[in-house]
């Protein structure tokens, strides 16, 4: 028995506790009525170990989270040591010297004048934030009706009311309808899927930011506020911006006195070889959304970072921006982010993503010999891999079919197989990949090994 390994008894208890008791989330609860609920006890570097002991390769970092692997001691000390110097304490008209400190920090790492940072606890958060500060900014301005929000096509930003209005997917906004209204969906920069210029990223990527102006004008331009965009889309499976996309969305938005806000929940800190995906892209935001890296997943924490422009009018006055969190800021999670970041400048991370972003997708791009796999995209350490019934004409499977493949087979087989990744429909099917920041050549050839086996076997099951 490892050290890793929980006892029979104690196994069993946790088991029927989980089942009684733990509501998760994201998950079909009834899948673990006759199954083992899978449990997780300790990580280490790239790796994670389930309770019986087995390893499993950790390719998706948690859940784009853990930049800097797991089992990093440095960063649970600062932790410890910030608890007890002072565990808590709130953000609401007083401030600590950690919350401070990472303020300057961020704003220093982020692009042009995003000077001012407003601390969340999370990803979700910090898009709410976004489109509040956005519809406040406007009313202050002189310009009240400006308060839509335009975002692409299968693209996630989040869970609360706000955050998932704003999110490009239909099946998962349904259960919760009605939603915050004054939304609108463009396309998004799928060149695999494109349905014009599919010879010319540039022209495809042109006509793709053509179309925000186009929905401004639909909606009238006194009444648009923001655009939600990732640099690298998640939902779908990694779609990179096709040439001049930003650069062309950037003019629209300032022909319109639209707000460009780049949501880096997933992107900043590292995901694409830089602090943020706006910079590796070349485009200066209004506002950027992060979260998840930003502590490698060992705190809560996230931050809308926003432009001296956008600040100015509360600044004045009696002017309030009356909104927050209880835990947005926290010190313990601030000191952790500060520990993380210091690891990421003394251990080149950024630099190590950039040198070795061209061996992940080269290894990566073996697979496009299976018959299952159709494309291979993404950027940094962040991939897709979107699977096909037939490549020649790019057929995808109908919902039966995905239902069968991605979690009657797929999700089970690869976890199985000793790889933590994500096998999702949210759009065409796809394998999703976005392992710690550490990983090298070796990592990349368990991924892909791992993957062209089970891949394999599927198409057997076809």
């Amino acid at each position: 028995m490892s050290s890793d390994t929980i006892g029979d008894a104690e196994f069993a208890k946790l088991q029927q506790s989980a089942r009684d008791h733990l509501w998760m989330h994201f998950t079909r609860m009834s899948s673990y009525d006759t199954a083992e609920v899978p449990v997780i006890v300790r990580g280490d570097g790239a790796y994670i170990y389930d309770a019986h002991g087995k390893r499993y390769l950790d390719a998706l970092a948690g859940l784009f989270v853990s930049q800097l692997g797991h089992g990093r001691t440095e960063l649970a000390e600062a932790a410890a040591k910030q608890a007890s110097e002072l565990a808590f304490f709130p953000l609401w008209s007083y401030a600590h010297p950690k919350s401070i400190e990472l303020a300057e920090r961020v704003a220093a790492y982020a692009p042009g004048d995003l000077n001012r940072v407003f601390f969340t606890s999370g990803g979700g958060e910090a898009v709410e934030t976004a489109w509040k500060l956005a519809k406040q900014y406007f009313k202050l301005t002189g310009k009240p009706q400006k308060h839509k929000v335009i975002s692409r096509a299968i693209a996630y930003h989040g869970t609360t009311h706000g955050a998932l209005s704003i999110t490009g997917l239909p099946d998962l906004k349904a259960p919760f309808e009605p939603l915050v209204p004054s939304t609108f969906r463009v396309p998004n920069t799928n060149f695999y899927r494109a349905p014009i210029h599919t010879d010319d990223p540039q022209a495809f990527g042109r006509w793709a930011a053509d179309q925000i102006a186009v929905a401004i004008e639909n909606e009238g331009p006194a009444t648009v506020a923001a655009v939600f965009l990732e640099p690298v889309q998640n939902a779908g499976g990694c779609f990179p911006p096709p040439p001049g996309y930003f650069e062309r969305v950037r003019e629209i938005c300032d022909e319109y006195d639209v707000l460009l806000v780049s949501d880096e929940v997933i992107c900043a800190f590292g995901r694409l070889g830089h602090m943020f995906g706006a910079e590796r892209y070349g485009y200066q935001p209004d506002i950027i959304t992060c979260a998840k890296g930003i502590t490698s997943g060992y705190s809560p924490l996230g931050a809308a970072i926003a432009t001296d422009r956008l600040y100015e009018p509360f600044a004045q006055g009696d002017t309030t921006f009356a909104h927050g969190y209880t835990f947005g800021g926290h010190p313990v999670s601030a000191a952790v982010a500060l520990a993380n970041l210091d690891i990421f400048e003394r251990e080149g991370i950024n630099e190590h993503v950039r040198d070795h972003e061209g061996d992940f997708r080269a290894t990566l791009d073996k697979l496009l010999d299976l018959p299952l796999v159709g494309d291979v995209r993404g950027a940094g350490f962040f991939y897709g891999i979107e699977l096909v019934k037939d490549k020649s004409t790019k057929e995808t499977f109908n919902a039966d079919e995905s239902e069968r493949l991605l979690r009657g087979f797929l999700s089970k087989a690869l976890f199985d197989a000793g790889l933590y990744c994500r096998a999702d429909d949210r759009g065409d099917p796809v394998i999703q990949l976005s392992p710690p920041l550490i990983c090298d050549q070796s990592h990349f050839d368990e991924i892909e090994q791992t993957i062209r086996a089970v891949l394999t076997e599927a198409e057997s099951l076809l």
